[in-house]
């Protein structure tokens, strides 16, 4: 019997794919005993639409089942692909419990399904990402999103911004932020001493020497330098369209990208389907799938749990290694 604690399964949104992929988890083994929070009826509907056995037993705090259901009902009825937004505060209460029980000890991790953005908004809730509400949630004043996966772990300045409000939200105080939680998780959480990060930049090719944009002049090559003063390993501002070369990347620990789109389609090219989101800088762990709701595979299509087993596993390790 593992001797971590359980890891919180949320079911995300319920008219997505998460409560197919939960569905999915019975009869795999885990690190780690698992409890999917959602809706029972959900995920066993799913289950049978998709010709699984889905009989998990009630999750019972204490209780040691390899896996459980800690049931949460939907306030409205549920029919797969078609997201209502009277379930959109529904999908909020799932983050809610999981993140109550990591904060109390009671659970060792919470492992997030995808949940649908606009669906929550409807809702009458300002909502813009997983990342951002736990941030709040917990009183953490600064979160960093990194994907992991095909061998790269790619770190994000700034996360879910339109491309126009990015270069001023690129701050000499936001940058050294996002660095000093990137060094600290990969070396508190991945067991990494002395980690290297190659931080991209902002512009093309890097600014040009400032020919292109002088962000890499007047806000990262300074942070670096400081922080570089100090002994942290950090090569930079490299241009990002040459950044994720075998040259750059081989040794390095973690790429550090200034927006969205710059670091992830690389990470994503390279690992779709079995890459794993990871919110650094909260007191508890936090992982997920690094894709979204597909509404239209909802009950019918065929559908990949790989993601969602990677975070899992990536939970667990990440759990043990928090209680050596």
């Amino acid at each position: 019997m593992s001797s971590l604690l359980p890891l919180a399964i949320t079911a995300g949104e319920p008219a997505g794919i998460g409560p197919d992929l939960c569905a999915m988890l019975p009869g795999r083994h885990f690190a780690a005993p698992l409890v999917l929070v959602g809706d029972r009826g959900v995920m066993a509907a799913r289950a049978s639409a998709r010709g699984l056995a889905f009989d998990p037993p009630p999750y019972s705090p204490g209780g040691r089942a390899p896996l459980s259901v800690l049931h949460l009902p939907a306030p409205s009825p549920v029919t797969a692909g078609r997201p209502d937004p009277a379930n959109g505060r529904h999908v909020l209460a799932l983050l809610d419990r999981a993140l109550e029980g990591c904060l109390a000890g009671e659970f060792g991790a919470m492992v997030t399904a995808p949940v649908q953005k606009s669906v929550i908004n409807d809702a009458g809730v300002p909502f813009s990402g997983h990342t951002e509400y736990l941030a709040a949630r917990t009183g953490t004043p600064r979160v960093v999103m990194m994907l992991a996966g095909g061998g790269l772990r790619v770190a994000l300045a700034t996360t879910h911004l339109p491309l126009a409000a990015v270069p001023a939200a690129i701050t000499r105080e936001s940058l050294e932020r996002t660095l000093r939680i990137l060094v600290a998780d990969l070396r508190a959480k991945f067991g990494l001493e002395r980690p290297r990060i190659l931080v991209a930049g902002l512009n093309p090719h890097a600014g040009e020497s400032g020919h292109l944009g002088r962000e890499e002049i007047e806000v990262i090559a300074p942070v670096l330098e400081r922080l570089r003063g100090e002994g942290l390993a950090l090569e930079g501002p490299l241009p990002a369209d040459t950044l994720f070369t075998r040259r750059h990347l081989d040794g390095a620990d973690a790429v550090l990208a200034m927006y969205h789109d710059q670091g992830l389609p690389v990470l994503k090219h390279a690992s779709f389907g079995h890459a794993v989101n990871v919110t650094l800088g909260l007191p508890v762990i936090r992982t997920s799938v690094d894709h979204g709701t597909a509404l239209d595979l909802a009950g019918r299509g065929e559908v990949d749990a790989g993601s969602l087993e990677a975070a899992i596993a990536l939970a667990a390790e990440l759990a043990g290694r928090a209680r050596r």
